[in-house]
């Protein structure tokens, strides 16, 4: 497979040609799948561009997977109500939308067969699971299937051809790209090339009862979905919270994280956008640059994780001297150890733990630095790096709105695995990965506070 060519160099690099073929038909196809988005999506753009250029109409297909990947009611409302917005918004585009419910490798060669599609455009994604759905429409399509890096400011394969050690491998590698990527958006236009009949609107009741998910977990206030509400919080962030980043951020109990990540992982708000949003206030340029750096290097190097390690979710794809050092350990007697099901009613003796478990069961999200805590005491109180493992996966995926995200498997990854990390000196249970005590969180942050903010907040499930 090789990068596919374009006169317009605003993409280069950002697009890779997973199928070829003769484009000739009559409508260009975008799958959306990763960036749930009308504006500043590089991959809408382009499928525009394309239908512009052939004066073909242009439609963007959702194919709604009914179990992805143990999601619950939380994750699906957030991403449904989403869509809707779209939806509407496609038709003040004159673009048709069709939402198709099923295994998107069955349901989308069904549809581009019928409705005689000229080519595919979709958009970039790390997971395994996304691969292989991309490559099970590669195989049954004869026209071409283009993937287009939306997600990332610096393109994924284009930051590094290669698994990266840690984020300061992969760094000087992308700040040597931003300016080169980190540009403005043009706009999308009303498509004058209307279909000849529009979709008839989507029945969002069918959609939903087609689900076969958990729904005993329900959504969370605080998070209103779509790209609306996304650029809210991009702006309260950016005016109210931004200038204090660099201190604030890994306080608990203040609320100084920017809140966009569920907006990030649904693909609600390109991270291109708040990045340049975010370079135009330089009250305090050691905030900016803390954020720019979790924003764009820390995400990237988390995309660059996943894409290249097929066991981003396992203990096989930690770095060789994790595994051995947790091997090492292995048989360590464990003071404590929990089911999954203590683990998640929060019926541990750490208080601290037990609060950052009530927040994100409460609120669909953890600060990020209670996550890292929240991992390695997993592993403190698993029988086995492998169990740890997989009930951080469980929980995280389970009741974070950003769950199922590269950023997750790599955060849980570095906490339990010390994946982009370093080896540190030898404990029982760790060996040489990085050790977090209750101690040292009451040495940085007011843990009294933190957990009198979330140890009230309700029923768990």
């Amino acid at each position: 497979m090789k990068r596919e060519g374009i006169r317009s160099v605003v993409y280069c690099g950002r697009l890779y040609a997973l199928k070829e073929g003769t484009v000739a038909g009559s409508e260009v196809v975008y799958w959306m799948s990763r960036d749930q988005r009308l504006h500043d999506n590089w991959a809408l753009l382009y499928a525009q561009e394309i239908a512009l250029e052939r004066k073909l109409p242009l439609t963007i297909v959702f194919c709604l997977q009914p179990d992805f990947l143990q999601a619950t009611l939380r994750q699906y409302e957030f991403l449904l109500k989403g869509l809707e917005q779209i939806e509407r918004g496609c038709t003040k585009l004159w673009i048709k939308f069709r939402l198709l419910i099923g295994d998107p490798i069955d349901q989308l060669p069904k549809y581009v067969a019928d409705c005689g599609a000229a080519v595919v455009v979709t958009d970039f994604t790390a997971l395994k699971i996304n691969r292989e759905w991309k490559k099970g429409m590669a195989d049954r399509l004869t026209i071409p299937l283009i993937e287009v890096d939306a997600h990332n400011v610096v393109p994924c394969r284009v930051a590094s051809e290669k698994l990266e050690f840690a984020a300061y491998t992969i760094r000087p590698k992308i700040r040597k790209l931003l300016p080169e990527y980190l540009t403005e958006f043009h706009k999308m236009k009303k498509h004058p090339f209307a279909p000849v009949a529009l979709a008839s609107p989507t029945n969002w009741d069918v959609a939903r009862k087609s689900l076969k998910i958990d729904r005993s977990v329900g959504e969370v206030a605080g998070f209103d979905s779509g790209e609306t509400a996304a650029m809210k919080v991009m702006d309260h962030f950016l005016k109210s919270k931004l200038r204090q980043y660099d201190t604030d951020r890994n306080l608990p109990p203040v609320d100084g994280q920017s809140n966009l990540s569920p907006y990030l992982h649904f693909g609600q708000i390109s991270s291109q956008r708040v990045a340049l949003e975010a370079q135009r206030f330089d009250q305090n340029l050691t905030a900016q640059e803390a954020f720019l750096e979790e924003l764009i290097v820390r995400r990237e190097l988390a995309d660059n994780y996943c894409h290249y390690n097929e066991s981003y979710d396992a203990f096989d794809g930690f770095h060789p001297w994790a595994q051995k050092t947790l091997n090492e350990h292995r048989a360590d007697v464990r003071e404590y150890i929990y089911s999954r099901d203590e683990f998640e009613s929060a019926q541990t003796h750490d208080e601290l733990w037990n609060a950052a478990q009530l927040e994100m069961v409460t609120t669909g999200k953890m600060h990020g630095y209670m996550r890292m805590y929240w991992a390695k005491k997993i592993l403190e109180w698993s029988p086995t790096p492998e169990e740890a493992l997989a009930t951080a996966i469980y929980l995280n995926d389970r009741y974070e709105l950003d769950g199922r995200d590269p950023n997750g498997y790599t955060g849980i990854a570095w906490s339990i695995g010390g994946v982009h990390d370093r080896p540190w000196a030898t404990r029982p249970i760790f060996g040489m990965i990085r050790y977090m005590s209750y101690d040292g969180c009451k040495r940085k942050f007011d843990v009294k506070a933190y957990i009198a903010k979330h140890s009230k907040q309700g029923q768990l499930l």
